[in-house]
């Protein structure tokens, strides 16, 4: 089977409902990424960090999987199929995919704030206020904050190095590390952006745009995978 591998942001869930954060109505229209997202906000005002992610777990919880995600779980019948998503929630997993490596960490684990590795499945319920980890640290998010170290970073470019085939959905690639991942791809193999919105790749890849939606774009690549 061919290695097909893809990289996914914030458009990939909206149709699902998922706030984007940059996006035209997103969440930082509504938070100060500095007050929520960022190691110093967290020491000014951890209840509300708390309160933040606490709601965007209440609404990942009632969220479903849109045809994007099933569409790309299906691919496993016939590809090798590894996700790198920029996302924090679960949906690609919820859809079926079997191969899922979260670069930003994940809305349903909290972790101790002294050590990194020392994570638990909270599933959708919050983190109450001066909540403890297992070591007796404050239990924060299992989420990686501006300014932060990204651990799957490395794993990631690996991935991509590997690509036969390589499609990036729903992301500016305005986030970096992350954005960076396009050039551990390999020069010479097909390459897919899908998004709606005009994308800047600064690559030296031939790139196939479909500019469509998640949902959309993801049968439209199926189709054209076939040949």
């Amino acid at each position: 089977m061919k290695k097909l591998v893809i990289l996914t942001g914030a458009g990939m869930s909206a149709e699902s409902g998922i706030k984007t954060f940059r996006g035209s109505g997103g969440l930082w229209e509504q938070y100060r990424v500095e007050d929520v997202a960022s190691v110093e906000g967290w020491y000014r005002n951890p209840d509300l960090v708390q309160r933040f992610y606490n709601e965007r777990r209440r609404q990942l919880e009632n969220a479903v999987p849109n045809i994007g995600h099933t569409g790309l779980a299906a691919l496993e019948m016939d590809f090798d199929v590894q996700i790198i998503t920029q996302n924090v929630d679960n949906l690609h997993e919820r859809a079926g995919s079997s191969r899922v490596l979260h670069l930003h960490g994940l809305l349903t684990q909290a972790r101790s704030s002294k050590n990194p590795g020392l994570v638990i499945d909270i599933g959708y319920r919050d983190i109450l206020p001066g909540e403890k980890a297992p070591d007796e640290s404050p239990l924060r998010p299992n989420i990686v904050w501006f300014g932060e170290a990204v651990p799957a970073m490395e794993t990631a470019a690996d991935i991509a190095s590997g690509a036969d085939i390589f499609a990036v959905i729903g992301t500016s690639l305005n986030v970096y590390p992350a954005a960076g991942l396009i050039h551990y791809v390999p020069a010479t193999i097909p390459f897919f952006l899908i998004d709606p919105e005009p994308v800047s790749v600064y690559t030296s890849h031939k790139v196939e745009y479909i500019r469509k939606g998640a949902g959309e774009g993801v049968l439209i690549m199926t189709e054209r995978l076939k040949y």
